[in-house]
C-alpha cells in the first residue's frame, strides 16, 4: 500500500553500494542502464550534501586468500569478479566519496555484514538508510535484509538500483519490498524529496507478502511500487 512518510532531519544516512566501474566496462559483470542509474545516484548523493546528510560508500573488493568457499575463479587465478588487483574495482568516479565521506570494503555480499560503519551509524542516532547501488537481488538484498535486521528502516530507492537484466532488477526489488518491514520502497524524485524534510506517499509492506507476481504482471507490479 502507499501512505505518507516523513524523515527526521539528523536520523537518516544514505549507503551506496558496489557503484565500480567493472559494472560499466567487464563484459562479465555489466549491469544494464548502470548510466541511468548513476546519474540517479548523483542525484540522490546531491541531495544528501545539501541537506547534511552522511553518506557511506562501499566497494565489494575479492581476496582470495580471505574468500568464502566455493568462490569463482577464473582460469588465471583470479576471481571471477571484484578481483583486488583489478582496477575496475574502482567507484565510478562522477559518484565517487566526496571529502570527508565515508569510503569502505566490503569482501562479501552485505555492506553490513560485521562492518565497522554499523556501531557509527547507530552512535550518531541515524534510523533510516537510503539504499542505492549494485546487484540489486544480490549485494543490495543482502544488504537491505541485514539493515532491517539491524533495526533500520530502509528507503530502497529502486531507479537508482540495478542488475545484469531488468527482469532480474525488478524481481530483486520486489522481492524486498515483499518484506520491507519498517521501510519503504520509492523511485530518486521522492527520495530526494524525503531527504529534503518533505512528506511524501510511498509504498510500505502491509500483511503478508502482498505482491504476488508472475512473469507476466511483474513490470506492472514494479512500476507502481
Amino acid at each position: 500500500m502507499k501512505s505518507p512518510i516523513s524523515i527526521t532531519r539528523g536520523k537518516v544516512a544514505a549507503a551506496f553500494i558496489d557503484l565500480q566501474e567493472e559494472h560499466r566496462q567487464d563484459k562479465r559483470y555489466l549491469v544494464e542502464g548502470f548510466g541511468d542509474i548513476l546519474a540517479n545516484v548523483q542525484r540522490l548523493q546531491a541531495a544528501a550534501r545539501r541537506n547534511y546528510v552522511p553518506l557511506y560508500h562501499w566497494a565489494y573488493i575479492v581476496d582470495l586468500a580471505k574468500a568464502r568457499p566455493f568462490h569463482p575463479v577464473e582460469a588465471d587465478g583470479k576471481s571471477a569478479f571484484s578481483d583486488k588487483d583489478d582496477p575496475l574495482t574502482a567507484i565510478c568516479a562522477e559518484v565517487a566519496p566526496g571529502p570527508g565521506e565515508t569510503m569502505l570494503v566490503k569482501t562479501a555480499a552485505s555492506a553490513f555484514s560485521a562492518s565497522p560503519a554499523v556501531d557509527r551509524l547507530k552512535a550518531d542516532g541515524i534510523e533510516w538508510l537510503v539504499i542505492a547501488g549494485v546487484w540489486t537481488e544480490a549485494c543490495i538484498d543482502a544488504s537491505v535484509k541485514d539493515a532491517v535486521a539491524l533495526g533500520f528502516r530502509v528507503l530502497l530507492v529502486k531507479d537508482a538500483c540495478g542488475s545484469a537484466s531488468t527482469a532480474m532488477h525488478q524481481t530483486g526489488i520486489l522481492n524486498l519490498a515483499n518484506r520491507l518491514y519498517g521501510g519503504a520502497v520509492t523511485n530518486t524524485l521522492d527520495a530526494c524529496r524525503l531527504i529534503s524534510g518533505d512528506t511524501v506517499t510511498v509504498w510500505q509492506v502491509e500483511g503478508s507478502v502482498p505482491l504476488r507476481f508472475t512473469f507476466e504482471n511483474a513490470a506492472q507490479l514494479y512500476s507502481e511500487l
